[in-house]
């Protein structure tokens, strides 16, 4: 029988941490989900670990994206292979809590014809750094509750000059409607909000107030670079998505955007740092 859920796993070189991404998703209280492993050619233990897990669950599979094309083609691939009613990206070093599914799967309730369709449920999440340690609890959704007009939704996370939705682990989707926008789009540090982008202009959305899942925030190299170049890429997304909803996303909003971006760019960059040093 086809799932409820697909839980997609995009991996790369996570094998410190990618046992208790797996071990939080085998934990979920909600159990119609099958669980794919796209691996992207990782020179660590990655794969070899992820199948030894598929060969404990049925419910598992594992593939191996060829290399090329960085995150962008290993998201697509792997949500290319979802089955399920609703996708969850879950990241190779990210959590899910217990509760996560059965929460997100129940806010959508009962499908209706009668206003516009529902299409993504969102929760707050905790930050965690590479030792797990929680360093910011409950962040994300800027006060929203219950339902919200997507439209209104993507023009507050334009004007914020960031995400207000959260990273994949803390948001299921209908993966019709993430398909039918075109599945995650190439806008770099801002990938998971170019999946939402779409969706959001179409349908509703549903503001969970739990924390469901944690965010593992990386002190390497990687994160300082990504905090350089993410005000750029916001100003790509910021146009992308008045595009998307330009009866509500105005240039006011956009040019207000893009400042944000510019300030919260300049405070990541610190925070990163910090947590290099701590992580040494």
């Amino acid at each position: 029988m086809t799932p409820r859920v697909s839980v997609v796993v995009p991996a790369y070189n996570n094998a410190s941490t990618i046992s208790e991404t797996l071990d939080s998703i085998l934990a979920q209280t909600w159990h119609d989900f099958e669980l794919i492993i796209a691996d992207h050619c990782s020179d660590d233990d990655t794969a070899q670990i992820a199948q030894a897990y598929a060969s404990q669950d049925p419910r598992i599979t594992v593939v191996s994206t060829p290399a090329g094309g960085g995150a962008l083609r290993n998201w697509n691939r792997v949500t290319d292979l979802a089955q399920g009613e609703f996708v969850k990206l879950v990241c190779g070093d990210d959590l899910l809590y217990p509760e996560a599914l059965r929460q997100q799967v129940a806010a959508f309730g009962v499908p209706t014809t009668s206003d516009r369709d529902l299409v993504l449920v969102a929760s707050k999440r905790d930050l965690i750094d590479v030792r797990g340690n929680i360093f910011v609890r409950s962040r994300g959704l800027a006060g929203f509750v219950g339902r919200v007009d997507g439209r209104q939704a993507l023009r507050a996370t334009v004007r914020s000059g960031g995400n207000l939705f959260g990273e994949p682990a803390c948001v299921l989707i209908r993966r019709d409607a993430l398909r039918e926008a075109g599945g995650w789009h190439d806008m770099r540090y801002y990938l998971d909000l170019s999946g939402y982008a779409g969706p959001l202009a179409a349908g509703d959305m549903v503001a969970l107030p739990q924390t469901l899942a944690a965010f593992r925030v990386g002190g390497g190299q990687w994160s300082v670079r990504l905090a350089r170049q993410q005000a750029e890429d916001a100003v790509r997304f910021n146009r992308h998505a008045q595009q998307l909803a330009p009866e509500h996303i105005t240039d006011g909003d956009v040019r207000r955007g893009n400042v944000r971006a510019r300030i919260s760019s300049l405070q990541r960059r610190a925070a990163y740092l910090v947590l290099s040093l701590q992580g040494r």
